[in-house]
């Protein structure tokens, strides 16, 4: 039995990560349209930007946050994504568990406002006292 640890080969290391129906990433953003578009009511625009936001998956991102997480949180999301893998065949790394979360809650809170996840959430963590910084 060899000690050799089994390596990926370089096509797998430097494969190209987003999918071929995705549009380039050097595309440029396409010309505003010449006609304003019909108004829409509120809630009709609250219900489009919801149903339009989702993570952003596997593609390369021009912004980077730095976000620090307890070991218990750390092993709570190492936890769901294995569970993601083991149950629901999903392979994900932290970061697009971390934008699909995020894209969520965000979601939630358009669509819900204050009776919204996050706002109840964070209300509860003012009542208790918590500061986060």
């Amino acid at each position: 039995m060899s000690r050799r640890a089994s390596l990926p080969g370089a096509s797998e290391l430097f494969r190209l990560t987003s999918s071929p129906a995705s549009p380039a990433l050097d595309r440029p953003a396409a010309p505003a349209p010449a006609e304003p578009l019909p108004k829409k009511s509120a809630d009709a625009d609250q219900l489009s930007r919801a149903a339009a936001r989702s993570g952003s998956g596997r593609t390369k991102h021009d912004a980077k946050i730095t976000v620090y997480v307890s070991g218990d949180e750390l092993l709570a999301m190492e936890q769901t994504r294995l569970n993601l893998r083991a149950k629901h065949n999903l392979v994900v790394d932290r970061g697009r568990l971390v934008r699909e979360a995020v894209a969520v809650l965000i979601a939630d809170f358009d669509q819900r406002g204050e009776e919204s996840v996050l706002v109840q959430r964070l209300q509860a963590m003012e009542d208790e006292g918590g500061t986060e910084g």
